[in-house]
């Protein structure tokens, strides 16, 4: 028997059953869940309903993230999974999907922050020895944007930093997401807390 999305076979809200008035149909198709798992990237293409293609990755370790304050998108590594809302078992058997906290390397954000406002991420910031007059006045210039909440610094100093999934990876076949920040960053690392 394969997998329906219809309400055929569904009991009736005041629990009888209903009457079968046909078999099953094509556009009613249902198909076995991707189960994005953590590790070297795998991307199966199928041919959907109007001929249409499809993919879905059942593997995946790399995805876009973006840091939203700083208005900046970097290809990074994924880490680990470390919750998720829906199903304690996700995070224990490392399988990716929509919403999920995940970590990942900080390198590039790291990278990117140290030659944009000439300080290193993570650290107490030092003043900058390197570079012209015209580097360390457009570094100046830049300072009163530099400041990150302290969260996120500890964080970068780790050099993992968690992330939110933000696509479907077993309907688009892409692990991208955002870096969380604010109340949401606090807010999950109080769950992360406790499971520990």
């Amino acid at each position: 028997m394969g997998i329906s999305r219809d309400r055929i076979h569904k009991r009736r809200q005041t629990g009888g059953q209903r009457a079968k008035s046909h078999k099953k149909r094509k556009h009613a198709l249902g198909r076995t869940p991707a189960l994005t798992k953590l590790a070297p990237s795998r991307i199966i293409s199928r041919r959907v309903r109007g001929g249409h293609r499809k993919a879905h990755a059942t593997r995946s370790d790399h995805g876009f993230f973006a840091w939203t304050s700083e208005c900046q998108i970097f290809n990074t590594k994924i880490l680990d999974v470390v919750y998720n809302a829906s199903n304690n078992e996700l995070v224990r058997t490392k399988t990716i999907v929509k919403g999920c906290i995940v970590a990942i390397d900080a390198t590039p954000f790291k990278h990117w922050y140290q030659t944009y406002f000439g300080i290193p991420l993570g650290k107490t910031p030092q003043p900058i020895e390197e570079g012209s007059a015209e580097e360390k006045q457009l570094f100046e210039s830049r300072k009163k944007f530099a400041p990150v909440e302290q969260h996120l610094q500890d964080q970068f100093a780790s050099g993992r930093v968690l992330a939110c999934i933000s696509t479907r990876p077993g309907q688009v076949a892409k692990t991208d997401g955002y870096i969380l920040e604010g109340p949401e960053l606090d807010f999950y690392l109080k769950k992360t807390s406790k499971k520990k």
